[in-house]
């Protein structure tokens, strides 16, 4: 049932793909689905709301755009997935996969495949919300201590749009290789069980062309990329540039990430250190290349951090960086 061109998406992860990001992604290479950070359903719902609408925040640049929300109280998800229909989203996801030890302890996210009225009740209740015509889709792991495909054949009974696999069990988090032989018995269980249902492995992957190799073998429908956007953020183009930037190039594209940043965010509706994770995407791969992320990393303010780039990118002694 693959696709003969498979989707890639852009996986959610937290404090990383705001719109700023999502933006950045969609001007080097972009996929053929974003997701926005997992947003909390319960927060949304509450006197915490205005702290979290930034995290929904997108433009026209980012699209076709899920949100991705997590909880714990179907009545909320009910409630967002109504609002988010309105907002122009292409569909909605559900956070049944975080493996953040709070999250979990909270029974939240992975905690779910152990309590799976719970977790059925709010399926229903975002389908209830979404109706036909908005799509409805799940995240999860292949378990939490151990791998359970059993989960997986409950969330295919509820005849999902989509459903992406983590191919790694909670508490294994990234410390062991992806079990895409597991993902491949999800996608079987697919096939007798809700043909529509879109599978999409995810775990590790650090190209395009991994990604079409992965999805060709597996008979998958798609690969979602989280940490080799890191690597490349060319990572969804046929033929990557990234390999042959100069550090120049790298740093200017860092530039327009800054820009993107305090035009966004104007309002301090994100704090400077979220961006202290992106310097490693940039300003990498060429010498001095460390000193300078300490320098960036260092800033206390916007402006002290866009002077820092000017000063280093002006300055005499890394005319190699050309």
């Amino acid at each position: 049932m693959a696709n003969s061109k498979p989707l890639l998406i852009l996986a959610p992860m937290d404090d990383v793909t705001d719109s700023v990001f999502r933006q950045v992604v969609a001007s080097t290479a972009a996929p053929d689905l974003y997701f926005t950070e997992f947003v909390n359903v319960d927060g949304l719902q509450s006197v915490g709301r205005e702290k979290l609408l930034p995290k929904l925040q997108f433009t026209a640049k980012e699209k076709p755009l899920i949100a991705q929300i997590w909880g714990k109280i179907p009545e909320n998800y009910y409630k967002t997935t109504l609002e988010l229909k309105k907002m122009g989203f292409a569909g909605v996801d559900i956070n049944m996969g975080c493996p953040e030890k709070s999250v979990v302890k909270n029974g939240c996210c992975s905690a779910l495949v152990n309590d799976r009225e719970l977790a059925g009740e709010i399926i229903k209740a975002v389908q209830k919300a979404a109706g036909e015509d908005f799509p409805v889709s799940v995240k999860c792991r292949l378990g939490l201590r151990e791998i359970d495909l059993s989960w997986h054949e409950y969330l295919l009974s509820f005849k999902l749009n989509m459903l992406t696999i983590h191919g790694r069990t909670t508490s294994e988090m990234s410390k062991v290789p992806v079990h895409w032989d597991k993902i491949n018995a999800i996608r079987e269980l697919r096939d007798q069980l809700s043909p529509t249902t879109k599978i999409i492995g995810n775990g590790d992957v650090m190209s395009r062309k991994e990604a079409e190799e992965l999805t060709e073998k597996y008979q998958l429908d798609g690969i979602m990329i989280g940490r080799g956007i890191f690597e490349d953020p060319f990572v969804f183009a046929q033929k990557s540039p990234w390999a042959t930037y100069t550090p120049m190039q790298k740093l200017e594209l860092f530039q327009t990430h800054i820009g993107l940043f305090a035009k966004t965010w104007q309002h301090n509706e994100r704090k400077l250190h979220t961006l202290n994770k992106f310097c490693k995407v940039y300003v990498s791969g060429f010498d001095g290349a460390k000193e300078l992320r300490e320098q960036f990393m260092g800033a206390q303010s916007m402006d002290e951090l866009r002077d820092v780039l000017a000063t280093v990118m002006a300055s005499a002694p890394v005319g190699h960086l050309h």
